[in-house]
């Protein structure tokens, strides 16, 4: 619970739903599906839920603004017909090429490199198994797993790919929802 006599938590509790406001613009005006409600704890993340193929956002029990990015990336990276029957039990999904974890990794840093956020945001110590670090690590010297399915998936290139005068190689991306 945060002290509201202390001034550098009460600037933390500001910095915190001022990126969370920002990360939700973007997944709205990318056409993301969200809906701010009350999420019951004990979900699989902090304040967080996939919901009939959205996000279902409860702010008082959000810890880490960027799992919404990675949460965002299942959503993502499914083709729409499948991506309005999905909820948090993703397991349940059929097997889709090119959308699983890892492009929905790659795809989250692919959203923080566009909002211009800093790493530990997505890849927070709190988050990815124990391996934040190490993801962090690997994607900041650029080596960027799951591009290759992001690629494969039509929503990005691959630097073997571009073309003179044509869009960038990931982290840019070329559409941000798979059709």
């Amino acid at each position: 619970m945060m002290d509201r006599d202390d001034p550098s938590a009460a600037a933390a509790g500001a910095a915190h739903a001022a990126l969370t406001d920002r990360i939700l613009e973007f997944l709205r005006g990318i056409g993301m599906a969200v809906c701010e409600a009350e999420v019951p704890e004990g979900s699989f993340l902090p304040g967080i839920r996939i919901e009939r193929g959205g996000l279902r956002v409860d702010r008082a029990r959000l810890r880490w603004p960027g799992d919404l990015l990675h949460e965002a990336g299942h959503l993502a990276v499914v083709p729409t017909a499948l991506r309005s029957g999905m909820d948090d039990d993703l397991a349940e999904l059929p097997p889709v090429p090119h959308g699983g974890e890892i492009e929905a990794t790659a795809w989250a840093w692919a959203a923080l490199r566009h909002l211009g956020l800093d790493s530990a945001v997505l890849f927070h110590d709190g988050g990815y198994h124990g391996r934040s670090a190490g993801l962090r690590t690997t994607f900041e010297l650029g080596v960027y797993l799951g591009a290759s399915g992001l690629a494969a998936a039509g929503l990005a290139l691959l630097p073997a790919q571009v073309v003179a005068g044509g869009p960038p190689a990931y982290p840019h991306m070329l559409a941000w929802l798979r059709d």
